[in-house]
């Protein structure tokens, strides 16, 4: 393996791997710019082509989804939509221990979703009804990847807390492999999820067809999982019509390690977060030099015995490395800075530190709580907020697949009283008509 796993003080890493990208700055590669210019015959941004592509399938339906599934994925398809006895056939082919694993994940993300309170209220007093109802969403549709592998998990990550939550339909989409072939493993999760809706397709394509629906898709009102640029893309640009969980970037996992951590163990930790993509970022935060050094040399062991050695190679030149900080506290300060998508802390006595942790996607505390638990069998969806928005937002959970809808019932007396002030701000407001809604109330 020919990239280093470098070494960075504080204040050089501040201005390179620890610097935040605007979401649009992210680009592709000079081969997949070729491989648009030559998709729309003339040079084109990813932006411009998501919207051309958004917009064809928002006007020809199911013409425009087999002819871009075709110019992208090189699959001519014959049906968008899985039959059951497909699914059926996907399941049966998946070996016995990986069923077994997918319903024991399925049946621990249940089982945490299900600890969250998610209950409306209802306030009766002198004044009559005032509360709130939470409704579930009708339908909502999953994105799960499969670009570079065949992800399962993902399925389960957002079908499962969608169903706790009690929403009605989830339909799933994942491009198309050859011949229009889906990976047996995912139709397996579709049936251990009890995800019956499934549909062959990917990119910006498929996040077209849920939010507009077509002659086979039908619509959904909020499309959930992760995916690559352009899927990130289309669901920013479908938003407003339907909802969305976030604009979800390149995967991240910032581990804070001291010299209790075993320097193999934190290195298998970053190189699990490195092998998704490469500009995936796996960065280690530690007062230990000593520690970052002998991390460093196993990074390059290990690296250059795993298959997707190439993938990871990118991801640690592009923004993944070691920063020395003077002690953990300045480890906590960066890491809130910097709010990562998953928060190793792989120290000796790890709860202790947990009050002072104020922004990350999701927390393992301690080196027995790996990131990759998270990811499979821990419980809480590893769908979380990359990028820095873990300032503001939250991983997949019960309020994604909720809304709250206030109500009132005043009572007579109430409604006279009130009904003064409120036809005072009506005014102050210059809305005459409020105004003289409010005024009958009090005759």
């Amino acid at each position: 393996m020919s990239a280093r796993f470098t070494i960075y003080d504080l204040d050089e890493a501040r201005g390179t791997i620890l610097r935040r990208r605007p979401f649009d700055e992210y680009t592709v590669s000079a081969r997949a710019g070729e491989r648009l210019e030559a998709l729309f015959g003339e040079p084109v941004s990813p932006q411009e082509a998501v919207r051309r592509i958004v917009r064809d399938v928002r006007e020809r339906g199911d013409a425009a989804l087999l002819d871009w599934t075709e110019r992208i994925d090189g699959v001519a398809l014959e049906s968008i939509a899985v039959p059951a006895e497909e699914i059926e056939a996907g399941y049966a082919a998946t070996p016995l221990e990986v069923v077994e694993a997918l319903k024991l994940a399925r049946d621990r993300i249940e089982a945490f979703y299900r600890r969250q309170p998610l209950g409306g209220w209802l306030h009766a007093g002198s004044d009559g009804l005032l509360g709130q109802l939470v409704l579930p969403i009708d339908r909502v549709g999953v994105y799960v990847p499969g670009g570079s592998a065949p992800l399962p998990s993902s399925l389960l990550m957002s079908a499962v807390p969608a169903q706790v939550a009690g929403v009605r339909e989830v339909a799933a989409c994942t491009p198309p492999g050859a011949g229009g072939s889906l990976p047996p493993v995912v139709l397996a999760a579709a049936t251990v999820a009890g995800v019956e809706m499934l549909y062959r397709l990917g990119g910006a394509q498929a996040i077209a067809a849920l939010a507009f629906g077509s002659e086979s898709v039908r619509r959904v009102d909020k499309i959930v999982g992760p995916g690559n640029l352009f899927v990130t893309l289309a669901k920013r640009e479908v938003y407003g019509l339907v909802g969305i969980d976030g604009l979800l970037g390149p995967t991240e996992t910032l581990v804070i390690a001291d010299d209790s951590a075993d320097p193999a163990t934190v290195a298998a930790d970053l190189l699990a977060q490195a092998e998704h993509d490469v500009l995936a970022q796996a960065l280690l935060l530690t007062p230990s030099r000593t520690l970052a050094e002998a991390v460093a040399r196993e990074v390059a062991a290990q690296a250059a015995a795993l298959p997707r050695r190439e993938i990871i190679e990118g991801a640690i030149q592009t923004g993944s490395g070691a920063v020395i900080v003077p002690d953990l506290d300045a480890a906590l300060e960066v890491a809130n800075a910097f709010a990562p998508e998953h928060l190793q802390l792989s120290v000796g006595e790890p709860t202790q530190w947990l009050g002072k942790i104020h922004h990350a996607g999701a927390v393992f505390l301690g080196e027995g709580s790996c990131e990759v638990f998270g990811d499979y069998v821990a419980g809480p969806s590893h769908s979380l907020p990359t990028g820095g928005t873990a300032r503001f937002a939250s991983g997949i959970n019960l309020m994604d697949f909720v809304k709250l809808t206030s109500f009132t019932g005043l009572g007579a007396e109430a409604a006279r009283r009130l009904s003064a002030p409120a036809a005072t701000l009506a005014r102050a407001e210059e809305l005459d008509a409020h105004a003289a809604a409010a005024e009958r109330r009090g005759a």
